[in-house]
Formats: structure tokens, C-alpha cells, sequence
């Protein structure tokens, strides 16, 4: 699944096309989403020109006149750039054609990302209003952490990938913080110290920046907005490496499951 640092990756890599362009066209494949693309869309982009664009944890958010576009992209949506005369793929369901030939592209095989009308506003949409701060603003620290888990006894890892907690620290990056942070990711978040959580706070901080430094991780379906994946997994210290050896102790990595996922982390660097 496009997690934020992907979803990030996309706004920065189709914004540059977009933003401040006319739409001159709009071709829809597929209306049958997870959300049905709006029966509007076409009459009420057409002639209209995108803002600058912007995120809100996983979403994409496209300004169009006095309107906002919400767009998901799934477990394995990817929004990219094309140039008309480009034939479309199988599950390439959305085009939006701006002025100079640009085309944005959405490609979904599992249907499970939408393109919808923002309901009002960011605070407003039932979609976004209970989201918790973004990672990496000033709104989240390791005192919210700390203050939030009190009382908490489910583990770590799941209480992190929490939404109204913070957003956008999904599987992979959460199991990266918490090595970086040296945190058993079974331990009850409430068997946490103030102390530990502001290193985990920093770690979550540290790991999302670099991850989109580098264009997001490299996952089967998923592409940035120029077409080129992600390089994240080239670095990645525990997520998918159960059973090998840690990069800083060499001992064995364990996997276990927390929360439905797949958790892997080191028993001699996580405590």
C-alpha cells in the first residue's frame, strides 16, 4: 500500500505539471472505485485550473476553482504522468488532460483508491476531521505520544500506526522507527517512558523525511508521478527482513504478527 512518504513522493512529482494549468480534457474508463467517480467530474473540470496541490496523510488534495479534489490512492493506486498520445493501460481508469499535453493518469488494479469532491473543507470532510497531526509538523511530538498511550495496554507498533494518533505511520516506517528508536514494538504503549517516546517521536520524524527524500520505498505497485518507483528499500533495516541478520548486532531478526501485520525487530536492540 502507498504509505505517506509515496503519497508525498506523487504531490511533489506531478505538482510541477499541474498546478496552475487549465483542464482541457477529462476521460473517464471506470467510474466503479472504491468511491464512484463523481458523474460531475468531467463538466466541472473542464476549463478549470488546478491550484497547488497538497496532502493530508494519505490523501491528495487537488484545488480546482473554488473546489477540492480528494483523491485515494488505495492499496495499489498510483497517480502518474503521461503525454497525450500515450495509450492508456489496462486499469487506467482516470486521465485529466491539462494545458501543453500533460496527462494525469490514475492507475488503479484493485479498485480501491477514489477520486471524490473534498466534503466542505479539510476540518470538515468526515474523511479528514478526525485525523491526527502530520508527522512531521510541529503538532507532534513525543509528549503527545507519551500523553496519549497513558493506560494503554496494546503494543507499540499498532498504537503508532494509529490515524488519530498521528498519520501516515503505516507498516513500514513505523517498524523502521521503532528499531531506529530501539523499541520492542510488543511492548504495551502505556509501559513507555516520556524519555523513549521522544526518541521514537524523532525516529518516526527522521525515518518519513528520508523516505521521501529518496522518492518513497520501492513496493510491487507503486510508482511516483514521473513513473519511476521509489528507493526507500534499499535502506530499509528490519521491515521484510525476518529471519536475517541485524545490520547493527547480527543477531537473527524475529517476525511476529501485531495487530493483523507482520512485525519484524531485533530482540537484542529492541527492548
Amino acid at each position: 500500500m502507498p504509505e505517506l512518504p509515496e503519497v508525498e513522493t506523487t504531490r511533489r512529482g506531478i505538482a510541477p505539471h499541474v498546478e496552475g494549468r487549465e483542464i482541457v480534457e477529462v476521460i473517464v474508463r471506470s467510474r466503479s472505485l472504491r468511491v464512484p467517480v463523481p458523474v460531475d467530474l468531467e463538466s466541472a473540470l473542464i476549463g478549470a485550473r488546478f491550484g497547488e496541490l497538497a496532502r493530508r496523510a494519505k490523501y491528495l488534495l487537488l484545488p480546482v476553482g473554488d473546489r477540492s479534489l480528494l483523491w485515494h490512492l488505495g492499496m495499489s493506486g498510483s497517480l502518474r504522468l503521461a503525454r497525450v498520445g500515450d495509450l492508456p493501460r489496462k486499469h487506467d481508469h482516470v486521465d485529466v488532460v491539462v494545458e501543453g499535453g500533460a496527462i494525469l493518469r490514475y492507475h488503479d488494479p484493485r479498485r480501491f483508491g477514489f477520486v471524490d469532491w473534498l466534503a466542505g473543507d479539510v476540518a470538515s470532510d468526515p474523511r479528514l476531521a478526525r485525523l491526527g497531526p502530520e508527522p512531521l509538523s510541529p503538532d507532534f511530538d513525543g509528549a503527545r505520544l507519551y500523553t496519549l498511550s497513558r493506560g494503554r495496554r496494546a503494543a507499540i507498533k499498532p498504537f503508532i500506526m494509529d490515524n488519530a494518533v498521528v498519520v501516515g505511520v503505516g507498516n513500514i516506517y513505523a517498524s523502521e522507527a521503532l528499531f531506529m528508536a530501539g523499541i520492542d514494538p510488543r511492548r504495551a504503549a502505556g509501559r513507555v517512558s516520556r524519555e523513549r517516546y521522544a526518541r521514537l517521536a524523532e525516529a518516526i520524524k527522521t525515518v518519513l523525511a528520508a523516505a521521501i527524500t529518496q522518492g518513497g520505498t520501492t513496493l510491487r505497485d507503486f510508482v511516483s508521478g514521473s513513473g519511476e518507483p521509489g528507493y526507500f528499500a534499499q535502506r530499509l533495516n528490519v521491515y521484510g527482513r525476518g529471519g536475517e541478520p541485524c545490520r547493527e548486532c547480527g543477531h537473527l531478526l524475529r517476525q511476529v504478527t501485531l495487530g493483523q501485520r507482520a512485525s519484524v525487530y531485533c530482540p537484542i536492540c529492541q527492548r
